[in-house]
């Protein structure tokens, strides 16, 4: 990583909006305990900002995250992909070498690294309900073809971009699907990939009642207190992680990329378990 620029090096997420962010909590912790002297902040920026943002804060010797709905954009912007974002088209971590723009996606990482955490016994020949065709669910479809799963159902609002999205990266395990025609089914696990669980009024994505056995229920969106999905499947007995979990893979593998190993995951994970959105 460049170590150029005056002060010490900036780190941010870029997204909009952006108040809800636990990343600069979570990072800001680790940045502490490794006793590093950097800062990480959090910048809501328009679409055609992202670049700029991005560049600006490589060129002070430090990087950042970005997330929703800027993933796309900050791809585009890159002038070094690794194989993640190439695949996925998605950039979520990014950092400057030699004077130019490298990105990653952590996500992939993160979401497997939280899924090992929720079904330790893994995914291989089973059936998955993923809920969303955004950024985040094509770092869930990669890591969830890859590790072997049976079927992944894909539904989405819009049934155009959920079937972009199984053409890119569902291989022959993917189909889109919809929530009627899947009354009563089992699954193994439930992805919960949608924006849905940001406000605290919004509605269920999906009724638990309405599907048949599930295994687990990973939530990738974080809450005050879990999100209303992730409630309501323990109220049923029903293993479930909300977001911050991947959260702080994620933002663990990123940090490995802007500063190398040691990363103190102890120390992120205790940051986000007192956060409040």
């Amino acid at each position: 990583m460049s170590t150029g620029g005056h002060g010490p090096p900036r780190f941010a997420v870029l997204g909009k909006p952006i108040g809800h962010s636990l990343s600069p909590v979570m990072q800001g912790a680790a940045l502490r305990a490794r006793g590093i002297d950097a800062t990480y902040g959090a910048m809501e920026v328009e679409s055609d900002q992202v670049e700029r943002a991005m560049r600006e804060l490589a060129d002070s010797g430090g990087g950042g995250n970005v997330t929703v709905p800027h993933k796309g954009v900050a791809a585009a912007a890159l002038d070094v992909r690794t194989p993640e974002v190439e695949r996925t088209g998605a950039c979520n971590t990014f950092w400057a070498e030699g004077g130019r723009l490298h990105g990653d996606n952590t996500d992939i990482a993160g979401f497997r690294a939280a899924l090992a955490r929720l079904l330790p016994s893994g995914i291989r020949g089973e059936r998955t309900l993923m809920l969303g065709a955004g950024g985040a669910a094509r770092a869930a479809l990669v890591a969830l073809v890859d590790d072997g799963a049976r079927e992944v159902v894909v539904v989405n609002r819009s049934v155009d971009r959920a079937r972009r999205l199984v053409d890119r990266l569902g291989g022959n395990v993917a189909r889109v699907g919809s929530l009627g025609s899947l009354h009563g089914a089992d699954f193994r696990l439930l992805v919960q990939a949608t924006s849905l669980g940001l406000r605290a009024d919004d509605p269920l994505p999906v009724s638990l009642d309405d599907l048949g056995a599930i295994g687990g229920v990973l939530d990738l969106v974080y809450g005050p207190s879990g999100t209303a999905l992730v409630r309501a499947a323990r109220e049923r007995g029903v293993p479930a992680l909300d977001g911050r979990e991947m959260l702080v893979q994620q933002g663990a593998a990123a940090f490995r990329r802007w500063f190398g190993d040691p990363v103190p995951v102890d120390a992120m994970r205790a940051a986000l378990a007192v956060a409040r959105p």
